[in-house]
């Protein structure tokens, strides 16, 4: 198949997914067309199965907003007569979803029907999408695809509650690619991190409020009083700079690291004890997988799709959210024991290994073919 693939080409989970996505399937022999402002931030591989098209905004004094949605449709147009694509898959209902559908009409008006699979992540229904402004679109550009996933059942859920949806919503989870992750790192690489007998403590996210950035802080204050650890902060966001004011109040800045946006996200999980989680909510947690397949146990709250992920007393504890004491109790009481560690350590590999990317892209293919045929039927 010929597949166009709109995404946020940014460190966020759905740039990521999206992009790894379309390199999985470029191995199973399909062509992928990125379409996007820039070049994903994980696509590494262009050639004969994998490229990528630059959507340009023209500047009009006119506008005091440059119309993305527009040149967005009209590259989409451009690209499908263009190279023969045969299916979008837009990640994010707005603005990709209804920038496809516009799309898609002027095509129909030349005779071509091109089939749009949207991909719902999170925000753009649980935040942006819930805003009244944004909700008839939102509404229009889910029930005018002609295929709906969700990343977790949580997140169906939600969509289901808060718009008024007609179609069909299949729930294909997000997944890890095993090949990307495996590390050669040694032991004596650890060194430049902590002390032998410091324990590593991770957070990484986008550092919005919502991923709850103080209480990360919080709970790691709690555990090195107990235990010594450092805590590897990474990612960049509006949340930062009070993190940083906060590690400097409660006098830990020497035992934090912040590393802003990392591509080194593999070498930092490779040698973590534990990953920190407690969001007010989370469609998936993303993070929390990457983490888990590196075999870092996962203390989290119990919120949105993270009970998905992280399984109750197997790859981690879930609770309530805003709760640092009990979070900060669990994470003690799994760092204190270097046996039980080690099997929560296993188990978060173990449970990881459920998302593989060989058993979830199948699950697309399979989508992409009952979309095509459903167009070819209805021609």
């Amino acid at each position: 198949m010929k597949i166009g693939i709109v995404c946020y080409p940014t460190f966020g989970g759905s740039g990521v997914v999206a992009t790894e996505l379309g390199l999985a399937l470029s191995k199973r022999g399909h062509e992928i067309h990125f379409i996007t402002y820039s070049q994903p931030v994980r696509l590494d591989l262009l050639g004969s199965n994998v490229h990528y098209h630059e959507v340009t905004v023209p500047e009009y004094p006119l506008f005091l907003y440059q119309p993305y949605e527009l040149a967005l449709s009209s590259k989409l147009v451009d690209m499908v007569k263009l190279y023969g694509i045969e299916l979008l898959h837009v990640h994010y209902a707005i603005p990709h979803a209804y920038a496809a559908y516009m799309a898609k009409m002027m095509l129909l008006e030349e005779g071509i029907n091109i089939p749009i699979v949207t991909t719902l992540h999170g925000t753009d229904i649980t935040l942006v999408g819930s805003h009244p402004f944004y909700k008839p679109a939102v509404t229009f550009s889910i029930n005018n695809s002609d295929a709906v996933t969700s990343v977790s059942q949580s997140l169906k859920d939600d969509t289901l509650r808060l718009f008024d949806i007609k179609k069909e919503i299949d729930v294909v989870p997000n997944f890890i690619d095993f090949s990307r992750h495996k590390s050669d790192f040694t032991d004596c690489q650890r060194d430049a991190m902590a002390k032998d007998d410091e324990m590593i403590i991770t957070h990484i996210s986008n550092f919005r409020k919502v991923k709850n950035i103080p209480d990360v802080v919080k709970i790691f204050y709690n555990i090195q009083q107990k235990i010594p650890a450092k805590l590897m902060m990474v990612g960049e966001g509006p949340e930062k700079a009070e993190a940083e004011k906060l590690c400097k109040k409660l006098d830990i800045l020497d035992k934090v690291v912040f590393f802003g946006n990392s591509h080194e996200i593999d070498r930092i999980l490779c040698f973590s004890d534990l990953f920190l989680l407690p969001s007010q909510t989370e469609s998936f947690g993303l993070a929390a997988l990457e983490a888990m397949s590196s075999g870092v146990p996962v203390i989290s709250s119990n919120t949105g799709g993270i009970p998905e992920v992280n399984i109750q007393g197997v790859s981690g504890f879930l609770s309530d959210v805003n709760d640092v004491e009990d979070m900060s109790k669990n994470a003690i009481y799994i760092l204190s024991d270097k046996e039980r560690l080690e099997t929560f350590k296993l188990n978060a590999t173990r449970e990881s290994a459920k998302f593989a990317i060989e058993n979830v892209v199948p699950q697309y293919e399979a989508i992409y073919v009952r979309t095509l045929k459903n167009c070819l039927v209805g021609k």
